[in-house]
C-alpha cells in the first residue's frame, strides 16, 4: 500500500500549517514530534512515523520518549542515528525546562525539601536505575553545582562519603543535600538509605559541611529524611 506524503494530506491535517495557524498548543502529541522530525521513511510519513514512535512505550504515550534508550531508537525501523539524538534531546530539553520552571530563578534557591522535589521530580521519577545526586549550596542556600555521583542497579546506588565531600570542598559548598530516586516508584527510605544519611550527616558536621536533608523521590512522591527526623 503507497504511503500518503505529507503533502498530500489536506493542509488542516498537516502539522507545520496546523502549527501556523492554530499554535503549537492545537498539535497533538504526535504532530509535535512530527514537526521536529520533518522527514518521515519510505514506508510513512513523519506523522505517522511519529505515532509509531510514541507506540514504542504505549503505557506512557508521550512520556515514553524520556525511557526510550539509543539502542531501541535505534532498532526501530525508519529511525537512523540523526532521529534517535533528536528524540533524546527532546526528553533532555523538557527536563531542564521543568527544572527551570519548577524554581522561577534564574539561580536557584533551594528552602525546603518540596523544593528538592520539584526540582528533580520530572527527570528523576521516570529513571530505571536508582542514581544519587548531590546539590552542593552556598550559605544563601543557592544552587552552586549539582552532580550525579553515582548511578546504580535497579535496586541500589553506593555512596561514597569520601567522594560527596571531596566534591563539596571542590566547589566551596558550605551546606549538602543529597537526592536519590527509588525506580519502584515508592520513596519510602530503606535501612541503608537511612544508616548512610546518618554516616554522611555525621562527616559533614565534622567538616562543618552539614547535611540539610536526603530527600528520596519516587512516582510523584517523595520523602524527606530530616522531616522523618532521620537527621
Amino acid at each position: 500500500m503507497k504511503k500518503m506524503t505529507m503533502k498530500e494530506l489536506t493542509v488542516q491535517e498537516r502539522p507545520y500549517e496546523k502549527c501556523l495557524e492554530k499554535g503549537a498548543a492545537a498539535l497533538s502529541d504526535a504532530e509535535l514530534l512530527a514537526v521536529i522530525l520533518r522527514n518521515g521513511t519510505k514506508e510513512k510519513n513523519a506523522l505517522e512515523l511519529s505515532q509509531t514512535i510514541l507506540m514504542m512505550k504505549e503505557d506512557l504515550g508521550v512520556l515514553g520518549l524520556l525511557h526510550l534508550t539509543l539502542p531501541e531508537l535505534l532498532e526501530q525501523k525508519g529511525i537512523g542515528r540523526v532521529k534517535a539524538i533528536q528524540i533524546q534531546c527532546i526528553g533532555e530539553l523538557s527536563k531542564r525546562i521543568w527544572k527551570r520552571a519548577a524554581t522561577g530563578e534564574s539561580r536557584s534557591k533551594i528552602h525546603d525539601a518540596r523544593a528538592v522535589a520539584d526540582y528533580y521530580m520530572e527527570e528523576m521519577r521516570h529513571l530505571e536505575q536508582e542514581e544519587l545526586h548531590v546539590m552542593f549550596l552556598n550559605t544563601k542556600h543557592i544552587l552552586l553545582k549539582e552532580s550525579l555521583l553515582f548511578k546504580g542497579t535497579v535496586n541500589s546506588a553506593p555512596i561514597a562519603v569520601r567522594e560527596i565531600f571531596l566534591e563539596a570542598l571542590r566547589y566551596r559548598a558550605c551546606k549538602l543535600i543529597l537526592v536519590h530516586n527509588h525506580p519502584s516508584g515508592d520513596p519510602t527510605p530503606s535501612k541503608e538509605d537511612c544508616m548512610v544519611t546518618k554516616q554522611i550527616w555525621q562527616a559533614g558536621e565534622l567538616l562543618q559541611i552539614p547535611l540539610l536533608d536526603h530527600v528520596v523521590i519516587g512516582d510523584n512522591a517523595y520523602v524527606s529524611l530530616k522531616e522523618r527526623g532521620i537527621i
